[in-house]
């Protein structure tokens, strides 16, 4: 998951389709026969899909991504051979058990940030004092020597930063804008105050006590010069410019490489190809971590249930009858999350109308086995009131397919909004009714939460997050076992009955 906000989902890199991928589309495969109604024929394959599925089994594949990670400098980012590995493994898993399976190639960029400093230049004989500083990925670089110039406060409130009202007018023009995190993207802030005339952004945190990592989709979204600070150094800077002119030196130098990463598409040959069930994850890790809860956790959560499947139905002859999924299934593997959700946004943007049409829902699984979990369930019907609304028509009732099923097992769960921040960003921008499960990344986990769920209140869901410790240290198996049996239970209905959906 992201470390940024992501509400808008728009095309980011320069992407470019470099291989097929399998989009199902055209006229709709013959109807599966079913052994009495759509209903009983999803409860059935539901049951038998939970209970060969476990959090237990698809440990084995956790394993392998830590073990992936190991060979490969720790890490399985996107666009490294550690990631590479990890496609690999799931490409050549997936093509054994009887799926139609291929890789969707596209571009991305790489940074390498050779330079990032903040220095407030001391003032009436005061020593200059140096920020701990984090660039944004993609930022534009500062001149050769830094940039130097006065701090101008954008407004702080529920959105700060984030529109135009935040900077008044002239106060911008030639300065360095000091903003908070919080609300809305980075691209948004950096756009409304390089729009107020600022020379480059500084954002604070609003949380912990690390500066913010931010960052772009692409060098293309970086118009000034950006970087994030501390909560402490924030909070330090504003009341400084309360009292008087605060002069910085911002010092940003990076590079940006291009290189190719892609997707694992696979799909079944049997089922309808106007009626596809979409679920995914992305399993490109940051490069600070091996990435086994973000998101080796929902990649192999995926892996291990699209082997059941295979195994308790034949995913791979159209012409059979007996057993037969009514629907076609397609789990996708997405590279280029961790960069702002450019293997999932490159997918959609490559299918035409038609094929969008064809998916009748989308389901997404981005960290399950957090170590300090909360059990979060994407609230597609925005009874939640909070940020977003409501995901498109559909997304309520897959909200409550899986709070029922939690409900059952007797899991407490809560609703968590859309906020743009993994891969159904791209399909509920376009129409596409999606839900499914986290449990946790940043956020803080609060005394009511532990109560509910157990574990440490005052502490993140995953200290580990976007960290080195993120390996399988760093898991919850229980939890784990739980989502597992999520993501069993929605294919498993979903792959027979979309009746639910108006489908």
């Amino acid at each position: 998951m992201p470390a940024h906000h992501r509400r808008t989902v728009a095309a980011t890199a320069a992407v470019a389709a470099l291989a097929p991928v399998l989009l199902a589309a055209g006229p709709a495969a013959a109807h599966a026969p079913h052994d009495g109604k759509p209903a009983k024929a999803a409860a059935k394959l539901s049951r038998e899909l939970v209970a060969e599925s476990s959090g237990r089994s698809a440990y084995r594949h956790l394993e392998r991504f830590q073990r992936i990670a190991d060979a490969n400098g720790g890490n399985r980012a996107a666009g490294t051979p550690g990631y590479d590995a990890s496609a690999a493994y799931v490409h050549d898993t997936l093509k054994k058990a009887g799926y139609d399976v291929s890789y969707q190639e596209f571009d991305i960029f790489e940074a390498k940030t050779k330079t990032e400093r903040t220095t407030v230049l001391g003032s009436g004989g005061a020593a200059d004092r140096e920020l701990a500083t984090a660039a944004f990925t993609f930022t534009k670089s500062t001149p050769v020597g830094g940039l130097t110039a006065p701090l101008a406060l954008a407004r702080v409130d529920e959105t700060p930063g984030c529109d135009a009202a935040d900077y008044p007018a002239g106060a911008f023009t030639g300065k360095i804008a000091l903003v908070k995190r919080g609300s809305c993207t980075f691209v948004e802030k950096q756009r409304a105050a390089a729009a107020a005339g600022a020379l480059g952004v500084i954002v604070y945190n609003h949380s912990g006590t690390t500066p913010v990592r931010g960052g772009f989709g692409s060098p293309a979204e970086g118009i000034i010069p950006s970087a994030g600070i501390t909560l402490a150094d924030g909070e330090a800077l504003t009341a400084a410019a309360a009292e008087g002119e605060v002069r910085v030196r911002l010092e940003l130098d990076q590079e940006h490489v291009r290189r190719t990463t892609r997707n694992v598409i696979a799909e079944t040959r049997a089922g309808r190809a106007d009626k596809v069930v979409t679920v995914g994850a992305h399993l490109d890790s940051v490069k600070e971590g091996p990435g086994i809860n973000d998101n080796g956790s929902g990649s192999a959560g995926l892996l291990e249930v699209a082997l059941k499947l295979a195994d308790e139905a034949p995913v791979n002859e159209p012409g059979r009858k007996h057993g037969q999924i009514a629907n076609k299934v397609r789990f996708a593997w997405w590279s280029g999350e961790e960069l702002g959700l450019l293997g999932s946004e490159h997918y959609v943007s490559k299918l035409s109308e038609r094929q969008k049409k064809d998916i009748a829902l989308y389901l997404n699984f981005d960290m399950i086995a957090s170590p300090n979990p909360a059990q979060f369930v994407y609230d597609g019907d925005d009874s939640d009131r909070t940020g977003a609304g409501a995901g498109p028509a559909g997304s309520a009732q897959i909200e409550s397919l899986i709070n029922g099923f939690l409900d059952r097992k007797g899991r407490p769960h809560e609703g968590s909004d859309f906020d743009g921040r993994s891969d159904y960003g791209p399909f509920i921008e376009n129409g596409i009714p999606a839900g499914g499960t986290f449990t946790g990344a940043e956020g803080i986990k609060t005394e009511e939460q532990a109560k509910r769920y157990g574990g440490r209140a005052g502490v993140a869901y995953d200290p580990n997050y976007h960290g080195a410790g993120d390996d399988l240290k760093n898991l919850d198996r229980a939890v784990f076992d739980t989502n597992v049996d999520v993501i069993a239970h929605a294919v498993g209905t979903y792959a027979q009955d979309l009746g639910t959906l108006g489908r």
